[in-house]
């Protein structure tokens, strides 16, 4: 989307409104698990739109843009090299608020803060030693399904909230800033 240039403060005061009603039309008011917004919508107003993931056979992936991105892209990728080989169509990122139970880390694929990779399978242990070095790569950030008590293997989610420093400095360090 492009955005009109503003021709006074006004105008650009207008456009700003505009903007902010639109992402009103996705927003929830409701926290996923880890404390991230949930929205009603993927590639609409909102964070939440449909990413590539580089090194991968994916055509892309919906997950919240930014820092969350970066990470998770990470995660889809070092899966597709190091534990199972991945097709398009194997990982699904957002869904819909409804769709999910908001007391499981299942909840944060609503906010665009989780994948889900082959859903349905079970790792071998070489796999799971695997997925647990990914997720202790990232120091904190990244938390996998399979260590929670609900044992959904094919999640992986972010495991800090929004404002997280953490997150800034790994989404950093993986873009090699």
């Amino acid at each position: 989307m492009t955005l009109p240039l503003a021709r006074t403060p006004q105008h650009l005061q207008d456009v700003l409104d505009r903007l902010r009603d639109r992402h009103e039309c996705v927003r929830t008011g409701t926290k996923s698990l880890n404390g991230w917004e949930m929205e009603l919508a993927a590639d609409a107003y909102g964070r939440i739109h449909t990413r590539p993931v580089p090194g991968t056979p994916l055509s892309g992936v919906q997950v919240r843009t930014g820092e969350v991105e970066a990470v998770l892209a990470y995660v889809i990728r070092r899966v597709h090299t190091g534990v199972i080989e991945l097709r398009d169509g194997d990982v699904t990122g957002w869904c819909p608020p409804s769709a999910v139970k908001d007391w499981l880390p299942e909840s944060n694929l609503a906010s665009g803060t989780a994948v889900r990779i082959r859903q349905g399978t079970r790792f071998f242990a070489p796999q799971v030693v695997a997925a647990r070095a990914i997720v202790s790569d990232l120091d904190g950030v990244v938390a996998w399904g399979g260590d929670h008590p609900s044992a959904d293997q094919s999640l992986f989610f972010v495991d800090v909230e929004p404002d997280a420093v953490s997150l800034l400095l790994a989404a950093r360090r993986l873009r090699g800033q």
